[in-house]
């Protein structure tokens, strides 16, 4: 049952054949015990596309939802776009989810979500990190004693092979990839049957993300956009971080269209051909945030807002290291076959100092946007 507001949302082709809505409801961060009215509205408001995830650790409440504006006849399964993003443990503590990207878990993992959400299939299923922790006192992201991050050595290809299991199944109708680089996607796409269909990556002016974008448009892999306002909320902002809602440059735009530096953001995205999945629980934001399709951005607006760019990846603060020798052992441990070619790279730093060099400044660069987004 299609709503006024449903019909205004583009969808987008994905190369399996299905469409996605180029906008969604994140769920990433969604307090607990708000999820499930926020979902509500969202249907109500025209949203289609929900972005879920087991680590969220809210599945169960917007199933909830779901079933209730169903069985109301507010909408129908088939109009919806649910995604749900592979954990990888049989052990569901809460917060097991990429310890263990173990094949054989990944059919389980799936599971899982689905008895969550009370749905017999999901539209997309993503491969949430081409990292994986070991699993260790259900931490979400286990340290050792001196608080370096635990990783656990597991192939993608290994993984992606039991996800394309889950498709011939009829368990999810597309499998897609989430904060990959594009070496780890030709990775996957050199090794498999079924073609990733999305990469959803952290995104936003300050993250701009341009090659990587162009990578996935060559290969036919439609960019999905989380925290496309810049995450303020993280827990472990600074008070002196820059604001993307505070941007001059995004508040001009916004007072030209009459429009909130939200709106603005996430329109950014849509004109990029991104779809976008913006987090709220507040029904004023929700609709805020979906109200975007009343105008577009100009080509010199949507270059100005690109050249905000700083590569300012702020969502996961693990994702950092803070020297050469970190940065090549999480190489190592997430993309084998990228570390067998530069294997070379930081021989001569010492294992625990900071980067001070000019070279182990360099070197730490190159180490970085092997694994970052590029």
């Amino acid at each position: 049952m299609a709503s006024s507001g449903a019909a205004k949302v583009p969808k987008i082709k994905l190369n399996s054949g299905y469409e996605m809505p180029m906008i969604g409801l994140g769920t990433w961060k969604s307090e607990p015990g708000k999820v499930t009215q926020a979902v509500k509205d969202a249907v109500d408001i025209g949203y289609r596309h929900f972005d879920c995830a087991f680590v969220y650790q809210n599945e169960a409440e917007v199933g909830k939802a779901l079933k209730e504006k169903i069985s109301n006849g507010d909408v129908t399964r088939e109009e919806l776009f649910i995604t749900s993003k592979v954990f990888n443990s049989l052990n569901h503590q809460p917060g097991l989810w990429n310890t263990f990207h173990k094949p054989e878990k990944v059919e389980p993992a799936l599971k899982k979500s689905l008895s969550l959400l009370g749905l017999d299939y999901v539209d997309l299923y993503l491969f949430h990190w081409p990292i994986s922790f070991i699993d260790k006192d259900s931490e979400l992201f286990p340290k050792d004693e001196d608080g370096k991050h635990l990783f656990e050595v597991i192939d993608h290809i290994d993984t992606w092979r039991e996800m394309e299991k889950c498709v011939e199944l009829g368990l999810v109708r597309s499998i897609g990839l989430s904060n990959f680089n594009s070496r780890q996607i030709q990775h996957i796409m050199d090794n498999s049957k079924i073609k990733p269909v999305v990469n959803q990556v952290e995104c936003h002016p300050y993250l701009n993300q341009k090659r990587l974008i162009e990578f996935c448009k060559q290969k036919d892999i439609v960019v999905t956009a989380y925290s496309p306002l810049g995450s303020p909320d993280r827990p472990w902002a600074k008070p002196d971080d820059p604001n993307l809602l505070e941007e001059p440059r995004i508040k001009s735009v916004a007072q030209l269209y009459r429009k909130t530096s939200a709106q603005i953001l996430i329109r950014y995205q849509i004109d990029r051909g991104v779809a976008v999945i913006p987090k709220s629980v507040n029904k004023s934001r929700i609709e805020e945030n979906f109200n975007i399709f009343d105008f577009s951005l100009q080509a010199k607006e949507m270059e100005n807002l690109s050249w905000l760019d700083e590569e300012d990846n702020r969502c996961h603060e693990y994702r950092k290291p803070l020297n050469v020798s970190e940065t090549l052992l999480l190489v190592k441990k997430t993309s084998p076959f990228i570390y067998k070619e530069k294997k070379n790279y930081g021989k001569s730093t010492r294992k625990s100092s900071p980067v001070k060099s000019k070279k182990e400044k360099e070197e730490l660069s190159l180490l970085w946007a092997l694994y970052h987004q590029s």
